[in-house]
Parts: C-alpha cells; structure tokens; sequence
C-alpha cells in the first residue's frame, strides 16, 4: 500500500509541494511528514492537502492554515 498527498490551491487547483515527499507505507508516517512539513508547504503556496491511498481519496482537502478563530 502506498500513502501519497496531493497539494492545492484552496480553490482546489494541485500545485507541486515547496518539499517533495516520500512514498509513505504508512498513514501515521504521511501524517506525521504533513504534520512537520505544513509550514514549509503552506510558505511554498499549497494551502491544503488530500490524502490518497493507492490512488483512492481517504480524506481532504484539510487546510494547512492555522485555525484562526
């Protein structure tokens, strides 16, 4: 099984990531590569992202912008 996260635009349009991921085999290991490199993403214009499991949507988009409420 491969983990892999797609980066967008928050109208949804993919963008490439400002840090390349891996292949994750896991999806504790992709969320825990977002959960260090959201800053890094965000700055390099990705505003939210999905996670896909061997090419099937398992959750997204979810925003990398800090809840500001």
């Amino acid at each position: 099984m491969a983990w892999t996260w797609r980066f967008e635009k928050a109208d949804g349009t993919e963008v490439p990531p400002a840090v390349e991921p891996e292949e994750f085999t896991t999806q504790g290991d992709a969320e825990s590569w977002v959960g260090e490199a959201w800053k890094e993403l965000l700055e390099g214009g990705a505003e939210q992202v999905t996670l896909f499991e061997d090419g099937a949507k398992i959750y997204g988009p979810m925003s990398l912008r800090a809840d500001e409420s």
